[in-house]
């Protein structure tokens, strides 16, 4: 039983949660995690970007394997196997959500732990939610940790 988790990890407060989460279940059933991170840079520059300076992205996938370094550090501190994925949204067809399904299908995921962050009302139907979209296209258990209220 979960044998194979993918936590879905943006450095943020909700996912250190979600991870701390998904190592507490690794532990219990001898389970490995991938942790993957999704660069998107369509949603901040939106659709009438056709050119992210090469600087840019150079500093967001160092940030991200960091982020990915950090996660793995703390995963074998606990004795659970881990691996990472960095992964990009490829165009403004694609999501997050998108990403991280195709990560959790190469993967072969038993379970899918998401931080959410609980917005509600206009926020949620301005900002959008992931975890939302990952949920109704699910093809495994979903785990939503929740942060503090927004």
């Amino acid at each position: 039983m979960y044998e194979k988790i993918l936590i879905a990890f943006d450095g943020s407060e909700t996912s250190k949660l979600a991870l701390a989460e998904a190592l507490r279940i690794a532990r219990l059933t001898g389970g490995q995690l991938c942790v993957a991170h999704v660069i998107d840079v369509v949603a901040p520059f939106g659709m009438g970007l056709t050119y992210v300076p090469a600087d840019l992205l150079a500093s967001y996938r160092e940030e991200a394997k960091e982020r990915l370094k950090a996660a793995r550090s703390e995963a074998q501190a606990a004795g659970v196997k881990c691996e990472t994925e960095l992964l990009e949204v490829a165009g403004i067809t694609q999501s997050v959500a998108h990403c991280l399904q195709g990560c959790a299908s190469r993967f072969g995921a038993q379970l899918v732990v998401l931080g959410t962050h609980g917005r509600r009302g206009v926020r949620r139907a301005i900002i959008g939610s992931v975890a939302e979209e990952f949920v109704r296209n699910a093809d495994c258990p979903v785990l939503l940790v929740r942060g503090e209220p927004a």
